[in-house]
């Protein structure tokens, strides 16, 4: 598969013809391709990663948004999207301009990882995993281990009648480690799970004394006692903490949710709605963090938004349309899945802003509760401003300090209520982001960084 640099000079030509026959064009062309290494004791698979390639043109007719893609670039293919476009835009009386500023941007953004991940080939991946999967089975229970090592690398560029050029290449790596433990019949397992942007310089971090300390988890977990019920002092360790802000400030805050009279939060813009010391922000610059993006496809840079800024809802995530409703500029929040989805006001990295605390001084003040680590998912309710995050374990609180380990459970009530609730949250030392993907609805997943720091607050919590 191709650089999109070799098939620049076709998409501009496309682009131009098209520029002449509509008020408004833009496109943007994508490129991916990766790997997927699968291991266990059943099988193992290297798969290569969905292999795209193809452009989507989008044009504003005077009156709406039209789009058509192809799935090639040479010039036959290009002409057939650029006459059934130009057809639309004849067939539509103008009533006005685009709605939003067009991008203007012209930068070119490069990932240089340490050492490329497409290098290293299918066979050291699979010997990579199976290592992993050897130091889990190495602590004695664990039988069984699934590893699973994967990369992409994708290339995007935006183009708009206005001028603007976006290029950017950003290779991703993410490695996933599940021991198994078994007694008497029954199966427990914890996980290890890393990523970002970047190359094979992120499998650094899968180690023997990560693995290992996995495994011994997933054993332990066999003696875990139930969680407690009912509404109790909570303390969410980073990954959780994320969890929440991105289903607390995260979806609520996508702006065309407003548009469309979808979010709760709408009417809260400007309001406290939480401690003077909690902040919540989306930010897609992060250097290297799993969500980040060097420019949405809209043609802005990523950048940080404030959402919640000392206990105030302060901001919205916006595309360029509900930026010209709301009377401000867009965030760089514009994200497609791929060219051949809808462009969406999606998140890139949420999260918690570190506070002034210590972990030990958030279980002293809690003093009877229970600690929630490691998120396995969140569901959020965006016109009702519920939430639930289930975690994977936890450790009881009492007086004052940490006990027993606990299995499963579930969080859950009104945002709100919890937001109000907070009490404290950790100190920088403690931030950590967390690789995940994000549906809008259940489709169109992108990836997303979430994370923040250990976080104190009141919640009904129980078996999941």
């Amino acid at each position: 598969m191709s650089d999109l640099s070799g098939h620049e000079g076709e998409l501009e030509k496309a682009l131009a013809r098209l520029a002449a026959r509509a008020p408004y064009t833009e496109l943007l062309a994508q490129r991916v391709h990766g790997e997927e290494a699968t291991l266990d004791s059943h099988e193992t698979t290297v798969t290569p990663q969905p292999r795209l390639q193809g452009a989507i043109f989008r044009i504003w007719d005077g009156r709406r948004w039209v789009e058509a893609a192809s799935s090639a670039f040479d010039a036959p293919s290009l002409s057939e999207v650029v006459e059934s476009l130009a057809g639309d835009a004849a067939r539509s009386p103008a009533h006005g301009p685009r709605p939003g500023q067009a991008a203007t941007t012209r930068r070119e953004w490069l990932t240089h990882p340490r050492k490329s991940m497409e290098s290293m080939g299918p066979e050291e991946l699979v010997s990579l995993a199976r290592t992993a999967r050897g130091w889990a089975r190495s602590v004695d229970g664990v039988h069984e281990a699934r590893v699973r090592v994967s990369w992409s690398d994708e290339e995007r560029l935006y183009l708009n009648s206005g001028g603007a050029r976006c290029y950017q290449r950003t290779p991703r790596t993410h490695f996933v480690v599940v021991p198994m433990a078994t007694e008497g019949g029954r199966v427990e397992f914890d996980f290890l799970s890393h990523g970002g942007r970047g190359g094979a310089e992120l499998l650094d971090d899968l180690t023997e004394e990560s693995v290992v300390a996995t495994a011994r988890s997933s054993k332990e977990l066999l003696a875990a006692k139930a969680p407690p019920s009912g509404v109790m002092p909570v303390i969410l360790d980073p990954g959780v903490s994320g969890t929440f802000a991105h289903e607390s400030f995260g979806h609520g805050t996508e702006a065309d949710q407003f548009l469309r009279d979808r979010s709760y939060l709408k009417p809260l813009l400007g309001q406290m709605v939480g401690p003077d010391f909690l902040s919540i922000v989306d930010d897609g610059s992060i250097p290297d963090a799993w969500g980040s993006i060097y420019c949405d496809d809209e043609g802005h840079p990523g950048q940080r938004t404030t959402l919640v800024e000392r206990g105030r809802f302060v901001g919205a995530l916006h595309d360029a349309e509900t930026a010209a409703a709301y009377h401000t500029a867009p965030t760089g929040n514009t994200r497609r899945s791929d060219f051949l989805s809808r462009a969406f006001v999606r998140m890139t990295n949420t999260y918690v802003e570190p506070g002034d605390r210590t972990l030990d001084e958030l279980v002293a003040e809690a003093r009877d509760g229970v600690l929630l680590e490691r998120a396995t998912s969140g569901i959020e309710d965006p016109l009702g401003g519920q939430m639930q995050l289930k975690v994977k374990k936890g450790h009881r609180i009492e007086n004052g300090r940490l006990t027993d380990l606990v299995s499963t459970m579930a969080l859950s009530g009104r945002v709100l209520d919890f937001m109000n609730s907070v009490r404290g949250v950790a100190k920088a030392s403690d931030l950590r982001m967390e690789p995940g993907y994000c549906g809008k609805g259940h489709s169109d997943y992108i990836p997303v960084g979430s994370g923040g720091a250990y976080l104190l607050s009141r919640a009904v919590v129980g078996p999941a």
